[in-house]
């Protein structure tokens, strides 16, 4: 019998006893110790990099000399002269126990590499994609054994990587030459889930590969570009969906859908169009090509997920609001005419319900509400907006029709947050206000704002902006509680001035051009909105019985950008200490990369949305008694005691006499 040596691998601390002769790479697979590789152990990738310590280990209560390895060998050295290795590495597999020692692995070298997004409740992303690379050595034909060369690529795999593969025909076409090419040794990028081969490189191919996460909301489009090895964002881009020009909101393109013959194939085309347009830019970006790029990750709401896939929506647009489909895809991507490589795969996560889509989903994956301790409120601010409120004991979902006006559509003087928009405002004692734009750090106020925003100008008011200025006209009581802007006479300040039959308040008067004003019109779109935000978030807490929430968090790409403190002046969320109001970016994309990076995160959330609970909001009678009393500003019956106790609203009323408003009702 051989004599058997002690190792153990650190950070794991996991150990066992081994055989004289055993390789590392082979031991620490036996242990499910973290070690990559590639090559299967040929000494080719360098992936199973390892540093062995020497000396007395108490702690592990072995003793490790240099002769508990054996000798550095010439794999190790030419792999030395060509790349590289750092002092005191070896390669797991060349490297064979020949007495007790301890092995670290370093984190290069862990398959699992751990990344760590950057705020500081995130969770880590466990690097572990849906396509990896497999190295295999294939027999050589042998007309004494007829066998096709696919056969013995498949028989190759089975043995060395212990996989069943299929492939496509055109995957199929390049086989011979590749496999002569790189003298029976090639790669494959196989995709786990079904088992298919994506594509064969001759030799050893060592990536990258890329993958794609793309959230699909109503009014944008966003794309992560990641490398599927290590988990890096290469580049991210974004544009419009062009589908607005159907409807800004999703019932309007339903509508659309009815009304139109064939709409929702329009709607379909121009979608991918637009993500195929994405993929290019994004490609460029990265300095890559289409073809680079082999997996994708889509999350979007029941609407545009139909869309998408070129199902029809019109069944969501009415009771019982009945998706087509409700579990998570997995498919072709050229089967949605998505233009990457060939042999590309796409995966769409499951949508919860009728209302709350696939973006839902990637929220609850990003965000763990199921696994939190205390009470947690998710609110996905956009077009429509996804609420999650739970804890581990269980999770609800609803979804409120919020329109896009905190996105700065239907504002008067709204745009897009791009250069030169108001995105930050404040007014002060005497009632002006000072303002922040996007592309510039400093405030109007300061010196060498108006020769740094000379380029852009001061061009209209974005989303985040409206918020600010609505809540902050109110802390300075230039609004009052129902939402009416009050006159110069009733405010003390000239910049009320008088629009129709009602009252705007300028925000910004160039010498040419328009003025950038708040008018009433504009402070009632953003109460509808934050209304039906508000009463989505009320008629969960209801069925939990509860009336306040321990924290709020606030996802999407616009939710990333809102005050906390003017969120809740505005009566958008309900009432909570301020500083358990947080961001969480763009949630959903984010969801959307773990699910690319994370085969098991698939699976995850395909549980977790089972058995999440939902409610629909448009049969609920209590939404519409919670919507109209949430219009006020923040509230019409809640009493924001939290929220008064260190932001004081004055008690103005800016309504008209009694009898002036008898009149003007019957005109």
């Amino acid at each position: 019998m051989s004599k058997q040596h002690t190792v153990i691998f650190t950070p794991s601390g996991k150990r066992g006893q081994f055989a004289e002769g055993t390789p590392v790479l082979d031991a620490a697979r036996s242990l499910g110790v973290d070690l990559d590789s590639v090559c299967g152990g040929r000494g080719i990738c360098s992936k199973c990099q390892i540093t062995p310590s020497f000396g007395d280990f108490p702690k592990f209560g072995v003793t490790a000399t240099d002769g508990s390895l054996s000798e550095w060998n010439s794999v190790e050295q030419r792999y030395d002269d060509i790349r590289g290795l750092p002092k005191g590495r070896r390669l797991g597999c060349q490297a064979k126990v020949t007495g007790d020692i301890v092995i670290d692995v370093p984190p290069e070298s862990q398959v699992h590499k751990q990344v760590i997004r950057k705020r500081a409740e995130a969770r880590d992303i466990t690097i572990d994609p849906a396509i990896r690379l497999l190295f295999v050595e294939v027999e050589a034909p042998d007309m004494h054994k007829p066998s096709g060369d696919f056969e013995r690529l498949q028989a190759a795999l089975r043995t060395q990587w212990s996989v069943e593969a299929t492939a496509s025909l055109d995957t199929l076409k390049t086989l011979q030459a590749k496999l002569r090419k790189g003298k029976w040794q090639v790669t494959c990028a196989y995709h786990v889930p079904s088992g298919q081969i994506l594509e064969i490189w001759p030799s050893y191919y060592k990536g990258p590969l890329y993958g794609l996460a793309v959230d699909l909301g109503s009014t944008t489009i966003a794309a992560h570009l990641c490398d599927l090895s290590t988990g890096e964002v290469l580049a991210s881009s974004g544009l419009m969906n062009p589908q607005i020009r159907f409807g800004e909101d999703l019932m309007s393109r339903v509508s659309y859908v009815m009304m139109n013959p064939g709409g929702d194939v329009e709607m379909t085309a121009v979608v991918r169009e637009a993500i195929n347009q994405l993929i290019g830019e994004i490609a460029e970006q990265a300095s890559i090509t289409r073809a680079d790029i082999f997996d994708m990750v889509l999350v979007a709401n029941p609407i545009m997920h139909h869309l998408f896939l070129g199902l029809d929506p019109v069944e969501l647009g009415q009771a019982p609001f009945a998706l087509a489909l409700s579990d998570a895809q997995s498919f072709a991507a050229r089967e949605s005419g998505l233009e990457m490589h060939a042999n590309a795969q796409l995966y769409t996560l499951p949508c919860i319900a009728g209302h709350v889509g696939a973006d839902a989903a990637a929220v609850a994956l990003s965000e763990a509400p199921n696994l939190s301790e205390d009470l947690v409120l998710i609110v996905d601010v956009g077009t429509n907006a996804e609420i999650l409120l739970g804890n581990k004991n269980g999770v609800l979902a609803c979804s409120s029709p919020t329109g896009p006006a905190f996105e700065g559509a239907q504002i008067s003087s709204g745009q897009r947050a791009a250069p030169g928009a108001i995105e930050h405002i404040r007014i002060g004692a005497d009632k002006a206000p000072v303002y922040k734009v996007v592309g510039c750090d400093l405030w109007s106020n300061e010196d060498g704002f108006s020769d740094a925003t000379l380029t852009t100008g001061i061009t209209g008011i974005c989303g985040s902006g409206i918020i600010e200025a609505i809540a902050e006209m109110r802390m300075a009581g230039i609004v009052d509680a129902s939402g009416l802007i009050g006159s110069e006479a009733q405010t003390g300040t000239p910049r009320c001035i008088s629009d129709g039959r009602t009252n705007a308040y300028v925000i910004h008067q160039p010498e040419n051009g328009p003025k950038i004003t708040v008018t009433n019109g504009d402070i009632r779109a953003i109460q509808l909105a934050k209304a039906a935000l508000y009463a989505g978030a009320r008629l969960l807490m209801d069925r939990l019985s509860v009336d306040t929430v321990d924290r709020v968090v606030l996802a999407g790409a616009f939710g990333a950008h809102i005050s906390p403190k003017h969120a809740m002046v505005l009566g958008m969320i309900p009432d909570c200490p301020v500083e358990k109001v947080t961001s969480a970016g763009n949630a959903a994309g984010t969801g959307a990369r773990i699910a690319l990076l994370n085969l098991a995160s698939r699976a995850e959330i395909e549980a977790t949305v089972r058995e999440i609970e939902k409610v629909e909001t448009a049969i609920e009678p209590a939404f519409q008694e919670h919507f109209v009393s949430a219009t006020n500003i923040p509230h019409a019956t809640a009493s924001f005691a939290g929220l008064r106790a260190t932001t004081p609203l004055p008690d103005v009323s800016f309504n008209e006499t009694g009898g002036d408003r008898k009149r003007r009702r019957r005109r």
